[in-house]
């Protein structure tokens, strides 16, 4: 009886984990787009701001 608690509690920890993981990968997903707009944005400032700069090599 004890073998066979054992492997039910395995078996739903391995689900808690795998449910945690897909929340993660869906949250992650879901911020890709916000993420990678803000990147897009943060380049075109710097570029901006180095547009001018020029090299004295």
């Amino acid at each position: 009886m004890r073998r066979c608690q054992r492997g039910a509690v395995a078996i739903e920890y391995g689900l808690i984990v795998a449910l945690v993981v897909i929340a993660m990968l869906s949250g992650l997903t879901a911020l890709s787009g916000t993420n990678g707009s803000l990147w897009g944005y943060l380049k075109d400032r710097i570029d901006e701001g180095f547009s001018g700069v020029t090299s004295s090599s």
